[in-house]
């Protein structure tokens, strides 16, 4: 069974450290570079091209609301073409970098509140699945499992990549429990490690309360801004690998070529 390990890089910000991106960048084989609209700049986004070649890992671009000062986390209400200006930009930004190292862009996986909104409201996912689609059939689109994105995504019959977080508690819904809630994240790198690998051998989320909610999993999303989640990132591979699932680039793994 092939599963793919995927991570935001390059968010260099006042919010944010990118100094273990080097690191992640041996444990990932897919990496979600932030476009300069929440976090990153020229410089973030050719480091982690650079050394994503070299490692063999894929690129996707990241494209969030042009919000620096709240990490890209706050809500904003915009229009439709608005979001697509929005998503065409960020991926140009990102290609054009790209292109100096003979790479491609072969995913997008939208961040923060962008991602969060597009998850409830169907007509916003609808216009981002639109949007990725025309910018070129053959990118993969990297979406939270169940959620409106993956319902939207479907009805343009694109290449859909569904992820889990491997740090994060889910609701008895599906969606991930609010980050001002105590139990929001998974710290222990033990019980992430056993986390994942449940989801992924069951395809099924785990939620907080026991019960397990059936779905597609092809990705497993992990954060690594820490000394304590770069551990829990090295624990999550060496298990997955144990338990004999093969790790591939999303570009790579068999569903999409």
């Amino acid at each position: 069974m092939e599963i793919n390990i995927n991570c935001d890089l390059g968010e260099k910000s006042k919010h944010h450290s990118n100094k273990y991106d080097p690191d992640l960048l041996e444990i990932v084989n897919s990496a979600n570079v932030a476009c300069g609209f929440h976090a990153g700049d020229d410089e973030s986004m050719n480091q982690v091209i650079k050394i994503s070649k070299e490692n063999g890992v894929s690129i996707g671009a990241h494209p969030s609301f042009n919000d620096p000062e709240n990490f890209g986390r706050q809500r904003m209400n915009l229009s439709s073409g608005e979001i697509t200006k929005l998503i065409i930009d960020q991926y140009d930004i990102l290609q054009t970098i790209a292109d100096n190292y003979k790479e491609n862009v072969t995913h997008i996986k939208p961040h923060g509140a962008l991602n969060n909104m597009a998850c409830e409201d169907i007509e916003l996912a609808t216009t981002l699945a639109k949007t990725i689609k025309g910018i070129n059939k053959d990118l993969i689109y990297l979406v939270p499992t169940g959620s409106k994105m993956e319902e939207a995504a479907k009805k343009f019959n694109m290449k859909i990549a569904c992820e889990i977080f491997a740090d994060r508690n889910y609701e008895d819904d599906g969606n991930l429990v609010s980050r001002k809630k105590s139990h929001a994240l998974i710290t222990d790198p033990e019980q992430a490690k056993k986390h994942v690998l449940n989801m992924v051998k069951n395809q099924a989320l785990n939620c907080h309360s026991g019960k397990q909610i059936p779905c597609e999993i092809d990705s497993v999303c992990i954060h690594g801004d820490n000394d304590s989640s770069l551990a829990t990132a090295k624990s999550i591979k060496n298990n997955l690998i144990d338990n004999g699932l093969k790790l591939k680039p999303l570009n790579l793994m068999e569903k999409f070529i």
